[in-house]
C-alpha cells in the first residue's frame, strides 16, 4: 500500500504568544481530522510563537486516489487557515512507493 506525507509550514502573523499559536495549530488540526481520514502531527518544538508545521499521513490502496486525497486536503489546509488568520507559506508531498 502506498503511504504518503504532506508537510505543512504555517505563519501566525497575529500570534503574540504561545497561547495564540497553539489555538490556530489546535483548530486547523482538528477541522482536518473532521474532515479527511489521516493522521497529523507538530512537527516542530513549539518556541517561535509566528510558526508552526505541521505533518500529515494518508495510506491508501490506489495511488490515484492518494495523491487526489492529498490535493483535497492541501486546498482544505490553504482555505481553513486563512479563515484562521493564518497562511501556510510551503507545502510538499512525498510518497512512498508500496
Amino acid at each position: 500500500m502506498p503511504l504518503a506525507r504532506l508537510t505543512l509550514e504555517i505563519e501566525i502573523p497575529h500570534a503574540h504568544s504561545l497561547k495564540d499559536r497553539r489555538q490556530v495549530v489546535r483548530s486547523l488540526k482538528e477541522k482536518l481530522r473532521h474532515s479527511f481520514n489521516l493522521a497529523i502531527a507538530e512537527l516542530d518544538e513549539s518556541t517561535v510563537w509566528n510558526r508552526a508545521t505541521l505533518g500529515i499521513a494518508v495510506i491508501s490502496g490506489s495511488s490515484s486516489y492518494l495523491n487526489g486525497q492529498l490535493h483535497e486536503i492541501d486546498r482544505a489546509a490553504h482555505r481553513i487557515a486563512h479563515g484562521l488568520s493564518a497562511e501556510i507559506t510551503d507545502s510538499w508531498v512525498e510518497v512512498l512507493p508500496e
